[in-house]
């Protein structure tokens, strides 16, 4: 058990203590004295939010992230590739923003977006699921940027094999682990992933440091 679940359990029998303590046995006296009940119950409390907010019962900056979603475009017809919907080609975009595209009804590949800032580096994209979210002809997935106000980047999607797919997972994963991320060169990029669409983009705003 890590010392943060003990924590949280001392505090809810601090807490359960006081408030026990407090109810009257008769129409004068209480089970415990006030002046060490209402401390015990403060300390119970903060105990329990401290464990709390510690730990992963809590966890608001990774589970909660704003995104925004930028220009749309206007898709006609039926789907026949994977395209992206937003955003669009030469778009201004914040740092943190919903890239969305359609796939056909018969694709079963991953779909993968990966930019290419200034430094000629490749970023595989991945919200929690590492890939993006594919349901009913739709996709979307979490793209992040970190350069300077006004800096281009390609923004390019692929579809993978499972390979591939496996390679960028992995490649996310020890980034995270190592809280380094190099980026990959072109050549590193494995032959089971294929780009089908590419937009350039620009950062509307400032956005280094903001990961």
């Amino acid at each position: 058990m890590s010392a943060k679940i003990i924590i949280i359990a001392i505090g809810v029998l601090l807490t359960l203590i006081a408030v026990l303590g407090s109810i009257k046995i008769n129409s004068h006296k209480r089970l415990l004295n006030t002046k060490i009940g209402i401390p015990m119950g403060i300390i119970g409390v903060l105990m329990m939010m401290f464990g709390s907010y510690s730990s992963e019962f809590v966890n608001y900056n990774n589970q909660l992230e704003q995104v925004s979603i930028g220009n749309k475009l206007k898709i006609e017809g039926p789907v026949e590739t994977v395209k992206v919907v937003s955003p669009i080609d030469k778009d201004s975009v914040d740092c943190r923003i919903l890239t969305m595209g359609v796939y056909p009804e018969s694709h079963k590949k991953d779909i993968w977006v990966l930019i290419r800032p200034t430094d000629d580096r490749y970023y595989p994209q991945s919200d929690h699921t590492n890939t993006s979210y594919k349901r009913d002809g739709e996709w979307q997935v979490v793209t992040r940027f970190g350069g300077d106000k006004g800096e281009a980047y390609d923004l390019i999607i692929y579809e993978a094999d499972s390979t591939a797919s496996s390679f960028f997972s992995n490649t996310i994963v020890k980034w995270k682990e190592a809280d380094n991320y190099p980026g990959l060169k072109l050549e590193e990029i494995p032959n089971g992933a294929n780009e089908v669409e590419r937009l350039v983009v620009h950062t509307r705003k400032n956005c280094r440091g903001v990961f």
